[in-house]
């Protein structure tokens, strides 16, 4: 696979937030893998700031599910997780995108998870114009993600074991321009 991409976070309808880029690990009808390494650029049109990412992850992206999961790396276990509730995410033309809702389910260093970003969340239903039906699903997906965790579903059951293959066989390929 080895194939460098672009992923897109978008906000509703389809505004430029954020964007980065990684390394396609896995590709299935149902979700995209991507593997990141630390000094990659996240350019953030939101805050029109270009930030510098210090820390390796995986990063999930489901093709159906209404959410992302980006977990951080060290020494090939998950020391932090971020969640972001989200449309379904498309890939297309070595690109991924996603509709981020701002709900956020967030499991920190110390293995605690909670709840974040409520306020904007409420913000910008009335700023963008969520529909009652989309605010309505959000709500779900963020319990549906929830549960996913607490039964230990996949993405969330990855063993460690599969980190350094995922990462050390691909990341190690993925040249300067992550970097640029």
């Amino acid at each position: 696979m080895n194939k460098l991409i672009k992923i897109k976070a978008l906000k509703y309808p389809n505004i430029p937030h954020y964007e980065w880029e990684g390394l396609l690990l896995r590709c299935t009808q149902e979700y995209v893998i991507v593997g990141c390494k630390p000094g990659r650029k996240l350019i953030h049109h939101t805050k029109n700031k270009v930030f510098t990412m210090n820390n390796t992850s995986i990063e999930y992206f489901s093709l159906k599910d209404w959410f992302t999961a980006a977990m951080e790396i060290e020494d090939g276990k998950v020391v932090s997780t971020y969640c972001n509730v989200a449309k379904p995410s498309i890939f297309r033309n070595e690109q991924i995108s996603f509709v981020d809702l701002d709900l956020d389910y967030i499991q920190n260093r110390n293995k605690k998870w909670f709840v974040v970003d409520e306020d904007e969340f409420e913000t910008n239903s009335v700023k963008y114009g969520y529909s009652a039906e989309l605010m309505r699903e959000a709500k779900n997906a963020l319990e549906r993600l929830i549960k996913k965790i607490n039964q230990g579903e996949f993405p969330f059951n990855i063993s460690p074991e599969e980190f350094p293959l995922l990462l050390c066989s691909n990341l190690e390929n993925i040249d300067n321009r992550t970097n640029s």
